[in-house]
């Protein structure tokens, strides 16, 4: 892949945060002329525009009015901007081509340089970070086969929709390298470019207050495979169907993962030990009991993450000691402390039922959950039957409350067993008075 031929073209990019600013920098530095715009005013942005001090940049703040378009020859959108925005509709009318900082890092990055992308409507995190960590040098040797690299000879950069934007370090990247790169559906919808590797871990109704239907949730997923060659390797859940759902757009080598049944290539379960197949041939990668993670969604992320390094070519050494030494992302199912025999969990990321319905099942312990946040306009009523089996008590929150609750009542979940509040602090302080010893306290 090659560079953008973007030297002297007016690009636009809306939205001044983490994206936006790493984006800017390299545009600035491949010669583009570069604006921003932010919808908030430039004193809520001061430190933001500080960082950018050094660059040449013209700045639209306080709004996106569509005289940003005029000259321009590409708009960007960060992750928290809309694809239907008023002003990329227009941008769309008048042949203005879309982008973002994953599509023109997917477009920068060096000949010979492995791309792992990953996506899925949870775990994406999880298995994003563990895949890293099997691709690593400090973690076990390599096959040499393919594409996959000397051990000696290659640095792993871990990034996209978590920690840095990858655009910030592709001049540092040489042929050789490895890229895991989790991607959101926000990012993927407008994206013409695919990963070497793409994995679709699962595809249940997740940010339809974003995307409206489930059509075009699934839509913008697709764009993770829509794009391969022949070459290429899809990495799919075998035992979501969604996802499952999606082979028919793999165009090169396809894998699974599962923890229900074998596969013919990519990481499956037998007898409570993870293996790994690929190219007629199998290999034994860890028991089950060494995954320090809660909950058998946790053992999904496990075999996602040995299928997935394992087609760029980690050997099962790797694998186990990735898996041996991970103990989990931040505020996924974060264990946070022990309070008069009450246990604190973090799962602030669960924002899905299906997030949410994991976690639960990741407990034999009497469960007080705080639940509710944004509501993205998303189905409840698995959840809510659930929850009256295993839910000890409820506190609802947020603006998402209302709708959770009304899907606890239909499901008949006894009304002395949840409350509705405020703010999250007043759910926390009703969930310690209604936790006792030997407890588990959840927030997501």
């Amino acid at each position: 892949m090659r560079n953008p031929p973007l030297q002297g073209k007016r690009v636009v990019i809306l939205g001044l945060a983490r994206q936006g600013i790493a984006l800017a920098r390299y545009l600035s530095g491949v010669g583009a002329r570069v604006v921003i715009s932010d919808m908030q005013p430039a004193e809520k942005l001061a430190a933001n525009i500080a960082a950018l001090n050094d660059l040449p940049i013209e700045y639209v703040l306080g709004g996106h009015p569509s005289m940003l378009l005029e000259g321009a020859d590409l708009l960007c959108l960060s992750g928290g901007v809309a694809a239907d925005l008023p002003l990329a509709q227009e941008a769309r009318r008048r042949g203005v081509p879309l982008s973002n900082d994953s599509q023109i890092f997917l477009e920068a990055c060096p000949a010979g340089v492995t791309v792992v992308g990953i996506t899925g409507s949870a775990g994406k995190t999880t298995t994003t970070t563990l895949v890293g960590k099997m691709l690593s040098v400090e973690s076990g040797a390599w096959r040499v086969e393919g594409n996959a690299p000397p051990s000696t000879l290659h640095s792993t950069w871990v990034g996209g929709n978590i920690g840095n934007p990858l655009i910030a370090d592709v001049g540092r990247m040489r042929a050789g390298d490895v890229v895991v790169m989790e991607l959101s559906s926000f990012q993927l919808e407008i994206m013409t470019r695919s990963p070497h590797v793409a994995a679709l871990l699962n595809l249940t109704p997740n940010h339809l207050d974003r995307h409206g239907t489930m059509e075009a949730y699934t839509a913008a997923k697709s764009h993770i495979l829509l794009h391969q060659t022949a070459s290429d390797v899809a990495v799919l859940g075998l035992d979501d169907a969604g996802s499952r759902g999606l082979a028919p757009l793999a165009k090169g080598r396809l894998a699974y993962f599962s923890d229900e049944q074998s596969v013919d290539e990519g990481a499956f379960l037998r007898n409570e030990q993870i293996v790994f197949r690929w190219g007629g041939g199998e290999r034994m990668v860890c028991p089950v009991s060494e995954i320090k993670l809660r909950g058998r969604h946790n053992v999904l992320n496990a075999l996602a993450a040995c299928a997935i390094s394992g087609a760029v070519g980690a050997e099962p050494a790797a694998m186990r000691a990735a898996i041996g030494g991970f103990t989990g992302v931040e505020h996924r199912l974060e264990f946070v402390r022990e309070r008069a025999g009450v246990q604190w969990y973090k799962d602030s990321i669960a924002s899905a039922p299906e997030r949410v319905i994991a976690a639960l099942k990741s407990f034999d312990e009497p469960i007080v959950l705080l639940a509710g946040g944004r509501d993205k306009k998303l189905p409840w009523d698995e959840f809510a039957r659930l929850a009256r089996q295993r839910v000890k008590f409820l506190v609802l929150f947020g603006e998402a409350g209302p709708l959770i609750q009304r899907a606890l009542e239909a499901a008949g979940m006894e009304p002395e067993r949840f409350t509705r509040v405020g703010p999250l602090a007043e759910a926390i302080k009703v969930a310690a008075e209604r936790a006792g010893t030997g407890d588990v306290v959840e927030a997501v």
